[in-house]
């Protein structure tokens, strides 16, 4: 058996496994690299395998940087079977068109750019079609069910467990039987934040022998999640008192999910003003949130209650979908007392950007990040205190309020990621994956009765 690391490795984003076992080659997820212009470089790189000899790609989950080169994976040759949950298929399928519509979007603007600067050289091409993601949508097989054995081959079973993090997220345990022996290895995918309202807790098999896990935020605890609603709540009351808006960069997938959970909570209980106008401007989140309404069968027992009371979680009485440009651009003349919800959570595009540009130059105003960002976004230099950034071609001055409330996050901290592993029973070795270096550095000391490796990129392991 051997495990090859070709994404996320030392980093957080890419995420890409293969493990070859028993005659064949499987690939755990096949995200995008986020983050600036090297990761647009290392999207374009060979994937350190053959595409076309993959038979297998296991999904965990329909988060960009865990799905979003499955189109160029196509593109590349890849034709095997994608399997994955119904809520992740959904979920993912929505995501890379999205993907591919951006990427085709950004070579026309990189090509009518250097045309105006009268540089030659022919078009930029995207890193992947609309075409290609429609293709690849082929590929994607059976359905897996959380607690149920998919069998691969013979030799090779898989089972899905909920990993809490996201709609459909799962855990991929693998239990190979290979020369007169049995293994049982385990992928973690994007662990979960524990005691959240709409998702189900981690669940963790025991007896493994080796699991890959993610390590995003090893080296810290989170807030609390009641103190950070609550400071969230302020957040939104003292930016109303001063007479701005709160613009919050949103991911599509859970955190907006989320916060419009905590909205309708805090507009009924009369935490914040039921009068509040909430203003969900984009597209895909729009569209995540149906699919949310429609796989209830994932939910935890408090947002299921709702349900089950023919009330919807997600929706509060002053919300309002905004899914045409022209209605987004129309918020740049509402000056206060509004919250606007935006992707893209890392501001690396999307409409948010629009938003900051209004906003990030008032003192009145509040931008509140509820999510990771990763080095060289627009999110982490904001975040880092940044004086003025540059966006859409113009350098803005931030003197906006800057407020981060990490309690929202959908990944484990340092201690939840050591219980995790603690419950899959003492495993002999430890890849640690999607992580920053320096935080996979703290978190690998605390690791007992086990092997640790931090694989590089392209570095393969014997098993």
């Amino acid at each position: 058996m051997k495990i090859s690391f070709h994404g996320a490795d030392r980093g957080v984003t890419g995420s890409c496994h293969l493990f070859e076992c028993a005659g064949k080659k499987i690939l755990v997820d096949c995200g995008l690299y986020q983050g600036g212009h090297e990761s647009d470089e290392d999207n374009r790189e060979p994937f350190g395998f053959t595409p076309a000899a993959i038979d297998f790609l296991i999904l965990t989950h329909a988060h960009l940087d865990h799905c979003g080169r499955i189109p160029l994976l196509y593109q590349r040759g890849f034709r095997g079977e994608i399997i994955t949950t119904a809520a992740s298929r959904e979920l993912a399928k929505l995501v890379l068109l999205d993907s591919a519509h951006l990427q085709e979007e950004e070579a026309r603007y990189q090509t009518r750019k250097a045309e105006r600067r009268g540089k030659g050289g022919g078009s930029f091409q995207a890193l992947y079609s609309v075409v290609d993601a429609l293709n690849s949508f082929d590929l994607f097989g059976r359905v897996a069910n959380y607690g149920q054995v998919v069998q691969l081959s013979e030799a090779i079973a898989i089972t899905f467990f909920d990993a809490g993090h996201i709609l459909g997220s799962a855990s991929i345990l693998f239990e190979v039987a290979e020369s007169g022996s049995k293994r049982r290895v385990l992928f973690s995918g994007d662990i979960g934040n524990t005691g959240h309202p709409i998702l189900r807790d981690p669940e963790v098999p025991d007896g493994c022998d080796v699991v890959v896990m993610e390590t995003t935020y090893g080296d810290r605890l989170h807030k609390q999640l009641d103190p950070s609603v609550q400071e969230l709540y302020k957040v939104i009351n003292d930016t109303f008192r001063r007479g701005g808006n709160v613009i919050i960069p949103t991911f599509a997938l859970e955190r907006a999910q989320e916060l419009l959970y905590f909205l309708r909570e805090g507009a009924e209980k009369k935490v914040i003003p039921e009068s509040t106008q909430v203003f969900l401007d984009s597209p895909m989140a729009i569209s995540a949130t149906e699919i949310f309404e429609r796989h209830t069968d994932c939910y935890g027992a408090d947002a299921a209650k709702l349900f089950e009371q023919g009330r919807d979680p997600f929706r509060l009485k002053n919300l309002h979908f905004v899914r045409e440009s022209a209605d987004s651009i129309a918020l740049n003349r509402i000056v206060s007392g509004s919250i606007i919800l935006a992707g893209a959570g890392m501001c690396t595009g999307g409409r948010v950007r629009h938003h900051l540009r209004q906003n990030l130059g008032r003192r009145e105003s509040s931008i509140l990040f509820v999510g990771f960002a990763a080095k060289g976004t627009l999110a982490r230099l904001i975040i880092d205190g940044a004086r003025e950034v540059k966006i859409l071609g113009e350098e803005v001055p931030v003197r906006a309020s800057i407020h981060t409330i990490n309690g929202f996050s959908a990944h484990a901290d340092q201690q939840e990621l050591l219980e995790w592993h603690k419950r899959c029973g003492n495993p002999k070795h430890t890849f640690l994956v999607h992580g920053e270096p320096e935080v996979m550095s703290k978190f690998a000391p605390l690791l007992s009765g086990t092997t640790v490796d931090m694989p590089k990129l392209d570095e393969s392991f014997e098993i």
